[in-house]
């Protein structure tokens, strides 16, 4: 079974690691993923009560956790509709207290942390001005406000040390009473007045994106207003059968597909698509969840149930993308778990071998070595890490792109080849029907009915084309198949017609049909017919490309079945295009495995149906628009508008993730070694480690909020 929790109060991201790590080794929990911005555990279980054992395992590494089941009506500050009040109002009471008391407690940290600043000040003050005359005065304001601005954290330090969980408030802890031990009794205020402020400044920053995250995928209301005999009835979007009238009120959400009965109305479907354009929508038009309704009302019969409608298959999207953890982000979680210990030993061996040496007093290097410790939690990084990857996620879902998870999004950024399909890809899917070619005494409306018939059960967009100019009256066939790389068959009257490619053909290609896309008949495999097929570029497809080849993307293959002289005609249009035409499947697998082979990263873009094992292959998959399951099953990446305008964006969108990543690697390492070798040397104070430690937190947190201030 598949198991969502939330974590409630799990705010150390580095404590946020362990507790994924062990329940990920612990035996009977598959496919562990704790998403850290939404505090959402997800994982599959053959145990019927497994939150008791997350509990204990939670409880091991960081106190205060509550592991509470994740329902779809989940949201800490959620507006309840009328019919839950009653229905649950205990537990609105109780979610009231404890939100209450929560901020009750958060209120007395600040006022104590004002106290202690005031106190910290004082201290110091009289520590510069009146020297070893106001020692104990010094030392109790100094005790007074260490104990005002670091109360929990020496609690959650001692605590931590015990279960010998070392992480910063097991540092910081460490650091501030051997301060005190060794007569520094304002440097240990001050350092903890520094580290309440660095968390406290670190809790608003990463609060603030995991909201703006939240936010990006709030796109599905949990009721709908349903129509039953004349009279409006609020019910949970998910109890709403398919066939159900809904109304939908002036600026609300569509929560569930359908199709428009009653009115008219401008639509904002740029949650669903990115497309800041407002769609316009009358009576028979087809609507998605998630849309926002403009000024007119709608009545709609709704298409899908709750859990298959768009607005749930984005979000389910975007929450299981957090399980698919890039390389970077694995990298980080086994570098904490190898860095910090590393670091400890370190701080052990500066305080104790130099003074050993005789290269000074255990008092001096025992002060170094505390410095060294503070500056060296990796929190900065193992933070803003998997933050950047969240981030990256979240605003491509706003702007229209549904990623699955980091290492695509890795993927995208490293792109230096990107192939496509032709029809319904580079091309509208709207091809149409040309003209009718008769052979051996047919005629034209025979051989076009008979290519309908043939045609019957494809879904290939040459095929709708055929089926739609056909008719609706087609003529009986039986034993239909499917031939891969040619087309399909039918038999009538113990005669087999076979409709697809040039491959059908016995003596090639007529003269007259050479230079031109057609779509073949042939009777026992005689040419009988040909029906000649058009399709044109797609309006963005030019531009795209354009921006692809700017944005530096070394390859752009088109890989197609389609006939080379219709599919080079479309890749001549296309700057730097390279055509690759009459593929089979295993023909367009080879060439994806064949830039693979020399080095390339390869992105693959197509309608995800018929090139599911090439999306696969592809080192991310990308399928155009949101219709198909079987699309979004086999991508890494959709492109829910079904246009290719999201592709450079989501290029652009993923190399400034990974570079917003990089940079913050590179620099939290680079501030904590400069602090580490000034503290062997003597040259920093306790006060430069925490910035070290906390200040460089909320900077690498502040760079990587930039990733949600995307443009649609």
């Amino acid at each position: 079974m598949k198991y969502t929790y939330v974590l409630e109060n799990l705010n150390c991201a580095n404590c946020a690691a362990k507790i994924e790590t062990k329940i990920a080794q612990t035996e009977g929990f598959e496919k562990v993923g704790f998403n850290f911005a939404t505090k959402k555990l997800n994982f599959e279980s053959e145990k019927t009560e497994p939150a008791a054992e997350i509990q204990a395992i939670c409880d091991s590494i960081e106190d205060g956790v509550t592991v509470k089941p994740f329902t779809e009506h989940f949201h800490e500050h959620h507006e309840h509709h009328e019919y839950h009040e009653h229905e649950h109002s205990h537990d609105h009471e109780h979610e009231h207290s404890h939100e209450h008391g929560h901020s009750e407690h958060g209120k007395v940290k600040n006022v104590l942390l004002i106290a202690a600043i005031v106190l910290g000040i004082a201290a110091l003050v009289l520590h510069l001005t009146l020297h070893d005359a106001a020692h104990w005065v010094v030392f109790g304001l100094s005790l007074a406000a260490t104990l005002a601005a670091g109360y929990a954290v020496f609690l959650k330090g001692f605590k931590n040390l015990f279960k010998l969980n070392i992480e910063e408030t097991v540092l910081i802890t460490i650091a501030v009473i051997a301060a005190f031990a060794l007569g520094e009794f304002v440097e240990a205020a001050m350092v903890t007045i520094l580290f309440s402020i660095g968390e406290f400044i670190e809790d608003l920053a990463v609060g603030k994106s995991r909201r703006d995250i939240e936010k990006l995928s709030q796109i599905r209301p949990d009721t709908a207003t349903v129509l039953e005999h004349g009279h409006e009835h609020v019910h949970p979007a998910e109890e709403v059968a398919i066939g159900s009238v809904i109304l939908v009120k002036p600026h609300e959400r569509i929560p569930l597909d359908g199709v428009v009965l009653e009115g008219s109305s401008a639509l904002d479907v740029s949650a669903l698509t990115g497309e800041s354009l407002p769609q316009t929508v009358a009576t028979g038009s087809e609507v998605l969840s998630g849309a926002m309704n403009g000024d007119g009302m709608l009545k709609l019969q709704t298409t899908k149930g709750f859990g298959d409608s768009t607005a749930t298959r984005i979000l389910r999207l975007v929450e299981d993308a957090a399980a698919q953890k890039g390389t970077r982000e694995k990298f980080i979680t086994r570098f904490a778990n190898i860095y910090t210990p590393v670091v400890v030993a370190l701080a052990i061996l500066i305080a104790i071998v130099p003074p050993l040496c005789g290269l000074g007093s255990f008092p001096e290097w025992i002060y170094r070595a505390l410095v060294v410790l503070v500056a060296s939690c990796p929190c900065a990084i193992v933070i803003s890490v998997p933050l950047a990857y969240y981030s990256g996620i979240g605003a491509g879902s706003r702007m229209g792109v549904l990623i699955k998870g980091g290492k695509y999004l890795e993927a995208l950024a490293k792109a230096d080849a990107i192939a496509f399909d032709k029809t319904g890809t580079l091309t509208t899917d709207k091809i149409t029907v040309a003209g009718v070619h008769a052979y051996g005494g047919y005629d034209e409306e025979t051989v076009l009915s008979l290519a309908a018939a043939c045609e019957k059960y494809s879904s290939h967009p040459i095929a709708q084309a055929i089926k739609e100019r056909g008719g609706a009256m087609l003529p009986m066939l039986t034993d239909y198949k499917e031939i891969a790389g040619c087309g399909t068959s039918a038999k009538r009257g113990g005669k087999t017609l076979c409709c697809g490619n040039a491959k059908l053909l016995r003596k090639g290609v007529p003269q007259e049909l050479r230079d031109k896309n057609a779509v073949f008949l042939t009777c026992d495999g005689a040419l009988i017919g040909a029906v000649e097929i058009s399709d044109t570029l797609r309006s963005e497809a030019k531009a795209v490309i354009a921006e692809l080849n700017a944005l530096g993307v070394k390859e752009q293959i088109m890989l197609t079945g389609d006939a080379r002289q219709n599919a080079e005609a479309v890749a001549k249009q296309l700057d730097n295009m390279t055509c690759c035409a009459e593929l089979m499947p295993q023909d367009k697998l080879d060439k994806i495995e064949s830039i693979q082979k020399s080095g390339k990263t390869v992105c693959f873009v197509g309608d995800g149906i018929n090139d599911a094992p090439v999306l696969t292959k592809s080192d991310c998959g990308v399928a155009m628009g949101f219709g198909s399951e079987a699309a979004i099953e086999a991508a890494d990446a959709v492109l829910s508008s079904g246009d290719l305008t999201a592709l450079p964006k989501a290029v652009r969108l993923a190399r400034k993730a990974m570079n917003t990543i990089r940079t913050n690697i590179i620099f939290a390492l680079a501030v904590k070694a400069l602090v580490i070798i000034l503290a062997f040397f003597g040259l920093a104070q306790m006060w430069m480690s925490v910035l070290a430690d906390t200040g460089v937190c909320v900077a690498c947190v502040l760079y990587t909020a930039r990733l949600l201030r995307v443009k649609k």
